[in-house]
């Protein structure tokens, strides 16, 4: 038997896999750091891809799969500009920091549009050349907000958590919906630790901290 297979407990019904609370572990702590503004969210980050990528591996989620090098790459860019933040963004707490900005409103309507056109475009593609999927629109919009959430979180943007806070409420409703357990549960501690987080910023935004 492969590690991934390993059963630890049930729960409604659902077996609970070794992987599945390795990830959310990973995951949680990492969430739980960068609300924090800490720079060691990333190194968990790094462990909690790796994580998702057996999670992925040993389900035959190639398509998520496959994403895990994308939000590698954008974790590796994020480490580099909270540590090495040009003079103009330094927080004014700890100059060696970059600070907790905001994105403009027209950022913002781009940034709503792309993902609704992106979510769309991936959610017909899927529909037609994978069928199979009984929510496609849902699952693509959810992974296109996710890949969102992680660039604006690696630029230091507050409107991260509004992304996070999004990402966390659909993703309730998907689990839900296909009957699983677990995932609801780890989802609303996400969806706890993002409301704490989008104050905590908020805060750090009005210090340029």
């Amino acid at each position: 038997m492969e590690w991934t297979d390993i059963v630890l407990f049930t729960l409604g019904g659902k077996p609970v896999l070794l992987v599945d609370l390795i990830s959310s572990l990973l995951g949680l702590t990492c969430v739980f750091l960068a609300g924090r503004n800490s720079k060691y969210n990333f190194w968990v980050g790094y462990l909690y891809t790796a994580a998702l990528f057996f999670l992925f591996w040993s389900r035959n989620l190639y398509a998520s799969l496959l994403l895990q090098p994308i939000s590698l790459a954008i974790n590796v860019m994020g480490h580099w500009r909270w540590t090495h933040p040009k003079e103009s963004e330094r927080s004014s707490e700890d100059a060696s920091k970059l600070k907790v900005s905001m994105l403009s409103w027209r950022e913002r309507g781009f940034a709503i549009g792309a993902i609704f056109v992106v979510a769309f475009l991936w959610g017909w593609a899927m529909d037609s050349f994978f069928p199979g999927d009984p929510h496609p629109y849902l699952d693509c919009c959810v992974t296109v907000l996710i890949l969102t959430a992680q660039l604006l979180s690696s630029l230091k943007k507050w409107d991260c958590w509004i992304a996070w806070l999004l990402v966390n409420v659909t993703q309730i409703i998907l689990h839900i919906s296909v009957g699983n357990v677990f995932m609801p549960i780890v989802c609303a501690l996400y969806l706890v630790n993002g409301i704490w987080s989008l104050w905590s910023w908020w805060r750090l935004y009005q210090r340029k901290a």
